[in-house]
């Protein structure tokens, strides 16, 4: 069974489980956005006007800020998701 995007070592729990907490970040984004400049000051707020609550945009954003590697981004992406709620 072909699983999509997952990169290697992520089972398709973990990446159900991210998925979904991505959703209420998405659906949350106006209050998710003091969480994610906490996490991450160096984003403006038109960056995160520009991210809108979307996982690729904030992984692009971070990358672009903090001068890291898109695997390094998603990295800390999923360990912020996994203490978002």
């Amino acid at each position: 069974m072909h699983a999509g995007h997952i990169h290697p070592g992520t089972n398709a729990l973990n990446f159900k489980e991210n998925a979904m907490n991505w959703d209420t970040v998405k659906g949350n984004w106006k209050q998710a956005q003091g969480k994610v400049k906490e996490q991450w000051g160096k984003l403006t707020d038109d960056d995160l006007t520009q991210i809108a609550g979307q996982r690729d945009q904030m992984i692009g954003r971070l990358q672009e800020r903090y001068g890291i590697a898109k695997d390094e981004a998603e990295k800390q992406v999923s360990v912020w998701e996994k203490t978002y709620h």
